[in-house]
């Protein structure tokens, strides 16, 4: 029987660790973390030090219970998460949730950077306490997101519409995208000319190259417009060409560093077309492990990393093979070594293959097309990284178009080429070659190869001069890799965070792709505008950076993450007492208050309890502030105006200055006054429910829904004098067709309830689902109820809630209809001609047969 527990986040890793220990250990799988802050709920206490107030993740309950029941039977227990802040918290939630008086095991901290038999094993030997540090720094990291996102969110929500949440990363991040394309909206081009000539020697070799023009009298030549660029080509007419100088010099290109997680994600990008979270699925499965033939192995070092470094072992490793395969010549002198930035964790490694000996071909049988793209790229820039650098012979030309004797401006064009003399690390990416370097704006670009070439050596033009018309361009905007390299420069998250803080722009609508370029979306733009008018030093580049530099020194020990976290939110709240925005008009706000003082008829309390609202009240809470010195905030002075302009006809004076004081009804509350033949069906409606005794309250998904009680609030409302809204019409139709036993006369009240749904609640059915359910409602013998894990499948249960839907409100969804028409298949049902001939199911997840009904409403 094992005694010892091992506990990794995933069931992949558990796999593969679980072959390299012996019959004494028992792996499983966390899924992650299994505690955080609540969900609906803010969750830290401010008050008593930032307290979080830690729960159990719903869907990670079951697993806590499983590994407090196998902790219970253990004598050690190793928590072997992830290398990382999030792997140190997650061990530290583990501790805490497992520790208890019924396990008297012994803790251990695990940490590994590849998943390898002999760092697994070293890992075991190393094992250590949980580093306080980085977990406190997690904790700060958590609680900083949890308070700017909880705070700053619902201004959002009040002002822009389809705004959904704001973030410290990830505001900061949408700022990035739209200043850019705010930089390319803005762009005004400007217009050049880029004048050349294709030349070539007069003897042979005599293919032709191209020279550009470089400098005219000595300075840069800038050409702007196409009479300056007719005028060169003037001067330039009848000119010999000849050479003036030939440069040639050998330049060094050092082999580029292993790959931390941005590079790896740029260069799954560029390299793969893969968006920053599919790089990092696949890197996770290719860490994790895959099985060889004789089981799981890990591939490469763990992917979320900020470090160059590379341990020594397979450093000396890569050396070796390097020179067994491509020859000693290829081999550095030095073994190469990179520096990574201040704020790395140096403890981490690059990623790299665990095994430089498993080669990409060797790997192809084993691997599926994701995983050995991207493993190639890996491997490729491990064994590049570890190489001699590469030598390049440059050639610079300069060619003069000869002044004539009678003077005239002197014109200097230019070419340039590279050759390889000594691929060096080029060699294992396929570089030998290079490629000619880009030309920038004005600027003379390489030509493949040059021929030989002497100063003074004459040239004969080829053709006409060249005269090409260009226009600067707007910076571009950026792609998914180019953005994870801006987050990177400027100091925008870490590691761990870059793909996430990608996907979540996406989620929320403020980014979208276009061509392979990320473009903010008109919300984005709009939250990103109100972010940085309302909020500038929150979400302000530089301070996230200065945010992420303090919680590296939380986890270097430097600083107390609670010391931080006051420090942060003395200044928090006075940059949201600002962002509120305060009454622009004190003056007129007094005097609204002063007038609403006359009102004698306040309406009755919304709601009860701490939700209650009542408008009174609200106006003498404001008198009160207004009284003590306080000036009010926007928020408060839309609601006042909107109290003020509910209350108009009891204060004439009110009414008066209406377009005064910009009062105007609320958007929410616009709606046409009912008819008089509206507002009968209404009550013939509520007068046909009055009798009927309805169905106890029932609760779905956390909310309770009361017939009773939402049929009483319509009748208040309606005979208050209020009409009902278009919504609440709707739903009584509903109440009603799902009461028709109960309500007396219901055939002849059918002709007002087809009336009273609004156009836009109408039925409109591809497939008409009444022959189906009329077919159905003749079936004696249903199959038996069929359990799968928690849930039962049950036919019956299933027909019954879509019939009653339909009764009452006329109408069911299309997936609905489709699940209907395969259940009348199941039960040989002829439903008589239905329009189609196949059954093909609507966009989305199909439906299955015994599902539970959606509530009415209420």
């Amino acid at each position: 029987m094992s005694t010892k527990l091992v506990i990794v986040e995933s069931p992949a890793k558990a796999k593969t660790i679980n072959r390299f220990l012996g019959p004494d250990y028992t792996v499983r799988a966390s899924m992650g973390h299994v505690r955080d802050l609540p969900a609906k709920a803010f969750g830290v206490d401010i008050d008593r030090g930032f307290k979080p107030q830690y729960v159990a993740i719903p869907g990670r309950v079951k697993i806590l219970g499983e590994l407090k029941a196998a902790a219970k039977t253990a004598t050690d227990i190793y928590l072997a998460p992830d290398p990382d802040r999030e792997g140190e918290a997650i061990a530290w939630h583990l501790r805490a949730a497992l520790s208890d008086k019924s396990v008297k095991a012994a803790f251990h901290r695990i940490t590994y950077h590849e998943i390898t038999e002999s760092a697994i094993h070293r890992a075991f030997d190393q094992a250590h306490e949980i580093d306080q540090n980085m977990v406190d720094s997690q904790q700060a990291r958590r609680v900083l997101d949890r308070i700017v996102g909880y705070r700053v969110s619902p201004l959002l929500w009040r002002r822009i519409p389809g705004a959904s949440s704001a973030g410290r990363v990830q505001s900061a991040a949408l700022r990035l995208v739209c200043d850019r394309e705010k930089a390319i909206l803005g762009f005004k081009p400007e217009e050049f000319w880029i004048v050349g000539a294709n030349v070539a020697k007069r003897v042979d070799p005599r293919d032709p190259f191209v020279v550009r023009l470089s400098r005219i009298d000595g300075q840069k030549a800038e050409i702007r417009s196409a009479e300056e660029a007719e005028a060169v080509r003037r001067d330039l007419e009848g000119r010999a060409m000849r050479v003036a100088s030939v440069a040639t010099n050998t330049v060094t290109k050092r082999a580029p560093p292993p790959f931390i997680t941005s590079t790896l994600q740029q260069a799954g990008s560029r390299a793969c077309g893969f968006v920053p979270s599919r790089t990092m699925r696949v890197a996770q499965t290719l860490y994790e492990g895959v099985d060889l033939g004789s089981g799981p192995v890990g591939l490469i070092t763990y992917m979320r990393t900020d470090s160059f470094s590379v341990a020594r072992e397979a450093q000396a490793a890569c050396l070796q093979y390097i020179g067994t395969r491509y020859g000693a010549e290829y081999v550095p002198e030095k073994p190469n070594v990179f520096r990574s930035k201040s704020s790395a964790q140096e403890a981490h490694e690059a990623i790299r293959p665990t095994d430089v000996l498993r080669t990409p071909d060797s790997m192809a049988g084993h691997l599926k097309g994701d995983e050995l793209k991207l493993y190639r790229i890996v491997w490729e820039r491990f064994v590049a990284s570890q190489m001699a650098p590469a030598r390049l012979a440059q050639t610079q030309v300069e060619v003069e178009a000869v002044t004539p004797s009678a003077g005239g401006r002197a014109f200097m064009f230019r070419a340039s080429s590279s050759q390889v003399v000594f691929p060096g690390y080029m060699r294992v990416v396929g570089e030998e070659i290079a490629a000619p370097a880009p030309a920038e704006d004005g600027q003379p670009e390489e030509v493949q190869k040059l021929p030989p070439l002497a100063e003074g050596e004459g040239l004969d033009r080829v053709g006409d001069w060249l005269a090409e018309q260009k226009f600067t361009q707007p910076p571009r905007r950026y792609s998914d890799a180019t953005l994870v390299r801006a987050m990177e420069e400027n100091g925008i998250g870490r590691p761990s965070t870059y793909s996430s803080t990608v996907t979540v722009l996406y989620d929320r609508n403020y980014i979208e792709r276009e061509k392979r370029t990320l473009k903010p979306t008109a919300i984005g733009m709009a939250v990103n505008d109100y972010l940085a008018e309302r909020l500038p030093v929150l979400f302000d580049v530089k301070f996230t950076a200065q945010m992420e530099e303090q919680l590296d020194e939380v986890e270097e020990g430097k600083v107390q993450w609670t010391a931080m976290l006051q420090a942060f939110h003395g200044s928090f709240l006075g940059w949201m007492e600002t962002a509120r925005g305060q009454d622009p008009n004190p003056d007129q706000s007094s005097k609204m208050l002063a007038l609403l003082g006359q009102v004698k008829d306040w309406a009755p309390p919304v709601g009860k309890g701490k939700r209650a609202f009542s408008e009174r009240d609200f106006i003498e809470s404001l008198r009160t502030q207004v009284d003590g010195g306080k000036a009010l905030s926007e928020r408060q002075v839309e609601v006042l105006k909107r109290v003020a302009w509910k209350y108009r006809e009891q204060v004439p004076d009110l009414a008066a200055q209406a377009e005064a004081f910009g009062l105007a009804p609320d958007a929410r509350d616009a709606v046409a006054p009912a008819t008089p033949e509206e507002r009968a069906r209404v009550e013939a409606m509520l007068a046909a429910l009055s009798n009927v005794e309805f169905k106890p309250p029932s609760k779905v998904r956390g909310r309770t829904y009361d017939d009773g009680k939402f049929f009483k609030s319509l009748k208040q409302q309606a005979e208050g004098g209020k009409d009902l809204s278009p919504k609440q019409v709707a739903v009584l139709v509903r109440l009603v067709r799902r009461y028709a036993e109960s309500v007396p006369n219901f055939e002849q009240l059918k002709p007002v309830l087809d009336a009273a749904v609004p156009a836009e609640e109408a039925p409109a059915h591809a497939v008409d689902p009444k022959p189906i359910l009329d077919g159905l409602r003749a079936v004696t013998e249903w199959k038996a109820p069929v359990v799968r894990g928690k849930k039962t499948w049950d036919d019956k249960s299933f027909f019954d809630s879509l019939d009653r839907q339909f009764r009452e409100s006329n109408r069911l969804s299309p997936r609905q209809v489709f699940a209907l028409r395969k259940l009348a298949k199941r039960y040989k049902v002829d439903a008589g001609h239905t329009g189609e001939t196949t059954l093909s199911a609507p966009p989305g997840t199909e439906p299955a047969p015994g599902a539970p009904e959606a509530p009415a409403g209420g």
